[in-house]
């Protein structure tokens, strides 16, 4: 949000935060709050009390026009039943009418498109819509405060305060947000465009570009480099409510990866197991980081500057090239080994890369709440997915377990996989507890909105994800329960690791964040969690009969698989000859 008048008039705006916000001056009627004041008499002082008194009359005329407006000055405005705010380091835009050239794309998910700020660290999230399904301006609304809420009032409780940005819900002027979406529209991915960006109500979430260290209101200015991890589900469930007996054995990113290069979503199998990521043994987290770099997918993003420089879009990207990204890298990473050029110089530089984004995963003592949940690494169930090929190279040299070392409980990771495990009874277990819900509202309707469905993601909300109990009692309160905690399960395996990184300065004592080394240099840095939009409660059916789908084509393909294997076998059996000697 940005300044109504009354904070930056009444209280002189915020003094040394930004110079086009009036500072100490206007509060003391045109005088320096720190220079020599003028000798004045009682008619002098009758003067000035009488300019004080105009003033503040004009002021409050001021306060009246604007919140009559609904707006704020400097382009933003927030809607007309909330007041503006003070401004921040993230939100105190330019005065006067919005530049949709200063703006560019940033990328985009299912359900919104995200831009970014060219010189300040902020960014704009617009949600998106099918064509024929347009939302009425108060529902959008209504829809991005709720992302708030939930950011602010679940997430952060979760998964601790340093790594959670909220944001706020901005007003903006249609005629800026129709520039834009004109503006952006060559940029975006062929197979996003199926949906168009919300252009009628004017809302969005201005939030900080966690493409840069979170700092300065403007962009610093030294290299910054930004990793976005998208590290998917951590775990292998052990509910006793699953019936297919390879859900046991094989984590679902492996088995989905079959079935999305079937349809033709992506070209490659991926050798990346989120299991290796969230294993904690540094062999394993390096194999994972190496796999996404290799076939990134939608899995990985690499910026330089706020600027894309690695990533997948979509099938038809073209392949990876690591000599090129080695170019991006070297002035961040220079090889331990001296070389200028060629494959073992890129080879170095990934290296490096890969050390230092583990290092950094496993590093953090922001302790959320998800840590007292308890139920992380030790609960039942496997730790190895059978289908990581770091896995099967190790059963082949004949080693038959994998070092489990286990993630710090201080670390995103570690977090992020307790928040996962919250669905304690996978979707094969939870799909009969949304039925009863939904017979429930079937014939109650009009408790939707006590059953918090749709908000508000609030204390109470928070409170009742607490409940770890999985013993049925039959009530739809036990349900409702379980279906709420699958929710914000499912949030947790679909958000994504933002990690900012930026080569120390000489000097960099009184730099207070986290420094991370390197072979040859050393890093400032910063890890945020965002993608943190509660999973919709309509999703449910959806989830369940995908769930069926990804286990039956996995096990179809294994099962060919293995066909294939025998075949190629008794092959080699019949181009045998048999050789008679005589004795």
């Amino acid at each position: 949000m940005v300044a109504g008048p009354s904070t930056a008039v009444a209280n002189g705006g915020e003094a040394g935060t930004n110079p086009e916000l009036p500072g100490s001056a206007m509060a003391a009627g045109g005088v320096a709050s720190g220079g020599p004041r003028p000798r004045v008499g009682v008619a002098g002082s009758a003067q000035v009390a009488g300019d004080r008194r105009l003033l503040l009359l004009l002021s409050l005329l001021v306060l009246l026009l604007f919140r009559r407006r609904g707006s704020c000055p400097g382009g933003l405005s927030t809607p007309s039943s909330r007041p503006c705010k003070a401004p921040g380091p993230l939100w105190g835009m330019d005065k006067g009418k919005m530049d949709e050239n200063e703006w560019g794309y940033h990328g985009e998910g299912n359900k919104s498109l995200v831009v970014a700020h060219a010189q300040r660290c902020v960014v704009l999230r617009f949600l998106k819509f099918p064509p024929n399904r347009k939302k009425a301006s108060e529902e959008v609304f209504q829809h991005l405060q709720n992302i708030v809420d939930f950011g602010k009032n679940v997430m952060k409780e979760f998964l601790g305060e340093n790594y959670v940005h909220c944001g706020e819900v901005v007003q903006l002027p249609l005629d800026f947000v129709k520039q834009l979406c004109l503006k952006i529209q060559s940029e975006r991915p062929e197979s996003r465009c199926d949906k168009d960006l919300d252009t009628l109500s004017g809302y969005a979430l201005c939030l900080p570009n966690l493409a840069r260290l979170q700092t300065y209101h403007f962009a610093e200015h030294r290299p910054i480099l930004c990793v976005e991890i998208k590290p998917k589900c951590g775990f292998i469930p052990s509910s006793s409510a699953v019936t297919h007996e390879m859900k046991h054995k094989v984590c679902r990113y492996c088995m989905h990866q079959h079935l999305k290069v079937a349809t033709g979503k992506w070209k490659q199998i991926s050798k990346y197991c989120p299991l290796d990521l969230y294993s904690g043994n540094k062999q394993r987290m390096y194999f994972a980081l190496k796999s996404l770099l290799q076939e990134a997918q939608n899995n990985l993003k690499i910026f330089k500057n706020g600027e894309l420089i690695y990533g997948c879009k979509d099938a038809r990207s073209p392949a990876v090239d690591w000599r090129e990204l080695a170019h991006h890298l070297k002035p961040f990473f220079y090889p331990s080994n001296g070389l200028a050029s060629g494959p073992h110089c890129a080879r170095a530089v990934i290296r490096e890369l890969v050390r230092v984004i583990t290092r950094v995963l496993l590093s953090g003592s922001d302790k959320g709440r998800a840590s007292a949940l308890k139920l992380g690494p030790g609960s039942p169930g496997p730790c190895v997915c059978e289908a990581s090929p770091f896995g099967r190279s190790l059963r082949h040299q004949g080693k038959s377990s994998l070092e489990y070392s286990g993630l710090p409980k201080g670390c995103l990771l570690y977090q992020t996989l307790q928040v996962q495990m919250l669905d304690l009874l996978d979707i094969e277990g939870l799909y009969p507890l949304y039925r009863r819900v939904e017979r429930y509202l079937e014939e109650f309707p009009e408790q939707r909105k006590a059953l918090q469905i749709d908000g508000p993601y609030d204390e109470a909300f928070y409170q009742k994800l607490l409940d770890l109990s999985t013993e049925d009692d039959g009530t739809v309160a036990f349900a409702l329960t379980k279906v709420q905690q699958y929710r914000v399960a499912m949030t947790a395996k679909d958000c994504s690791i933002m990690i900012a990184l930026s080569p120390c300065l000489q000097d960099a004592s009184s730099d207070q964040r986290p420094v991370v080394p390197a072979s040859r240099s050393r890093f400032a840095f910063s890890v945020s969690v965002l993608d943190l939009d509660l999973k919709p409660y309509e999703s449910i059916p959806h989830q369940y009969r995908l769930d069926g789908k990804i286990v039956n084509y996995y096990s179809k393909a294994v099962r060919a698989q293995d066909a294939a294997t025998v075949s190629a076998r008794f092959k080699e059996s019949e181009d045998c000859t048999l050789v008679l000697h005589k004795v």
